[in-house]
């Protein structure tokens, strides 16, 4: 049976406010140990893979970010990305349909380094390139739906 604060310090002999204080910290350690709980389980499930911090790119002076499409022949393609994951510049590579095979999505100090790393790119297959202006929906997950 619950009863309010009010009549819990009556039978305590305690006051409201300690009543409270205790109510919350067994709420709180509650939440932490079913956070606890569920994080391992989404951890041991795969579901989370892992953890990382956002960085804001031009803070750090990367003020050119752009998108980068290109069409890599498949026999070139492990040649690739290996050359991609050694290019710190790149900050996401994905396989994707249509008329390129690749997509980047990469952060540079200046456009002529971007113009300098598409250069190097010709080699691989034929760009097309966006750069952005703005980003109005940044970075996020999925959302997830409580069970």
């Amino acid at each position: 049976k619950q009863y309010s604060t009010t009549r819990l310090a009556a039978i305590r002999g305690q006051s409201d406010r300690n009543i409270r204080k205790l109510r919350m910290t067994i709420q709180k350690k509650l939440q932490k140990r079913m956070y606890e709980h569920l994080s391992e389980k989404l951890e041991k499930d795969q579901v989370i893979t892992g953890y990382q911090a956002q960085i804001n790119p031009m803070k750090l002076g990367y003020h050119i970010l752009a998108f980068i499409n290109l069409n890599v022949l498949p026999e070139d393609k492990q040649r690739f990305y290996q050359y991609a994951e050694s290019i710190p510049n790149i900050l996401e590579c994905s396989s994707v349909t249509g008329e390129f095979s690749v997509m980047m999505k990469v952060a540079f100090e200046s456009t002529v380094q971007l113009d300098t790393f598409l250069g190097q790119l010709q080699k691989f297959g034929k760009t097309s390139t966006q750069v952005v202006f703005a980003t109005h929906v940044g970075p996020r997950g999925v959302q997830v739906q409580e069970p």
